[in-house]
């Protein structure tokens, strides 16, 4: 077992695994927030939501086993729901934030740190 491997495959699953408010990945959002692979084959994933309130955060999870039971032979599965870190823009990847701008029309990233006075640390180059 190679766990960067199953990391690797992992992840790549969870990219056809789209938030149902907004139809980018939960990848490329930022939702993945661990992923831990043990010696013996058990697979730990902490995964938030957009919002505590969507009504589909157990459907996601759900997704969220399903598609590591495709990809890789883990002994146990086990899916954190984490309702509590909230999200934002800023969780975002830089695929993510593209995707964003190439569906709305806007850098959700940018107008997020304009609102709430944060600096982005990006070259702009």
């Amino acid at each position: 077992m190679n766990k960067e491997e199953w990391k690797k495959s992992i992840i790549e699953g969870l990219k056809e695994v789209y938030d149902p408010e907004i139809p980018i990945s939960i990848v490329d959002l930022g939702l993945i927030y661990d992923l831990k692979i043990s010696d013996d084959g058990e697979v730990y994933i902490r995964v938030g939501a957009t919002t505590p309130a969507c009504p589909v955060t157990e459907d996601i999870a759900y997704t969220v086993e399903q598609v590591i039971k495709e990809r890789v032979p883990a002994k146990k599965i086990n899916v954190d729901l984490d309702l509590e870190t909230q999200w934002t823009p800023l969780m975002m990847t830089k695929e993510g934030r593209e995707e964003f701008k190439r569906k709305y029309g806007y850098d959700i990233v940018q107008q997020w740190a304009e609102t709430y006075g944060i600096e982005l640390n990006e070259n702009k180059s």
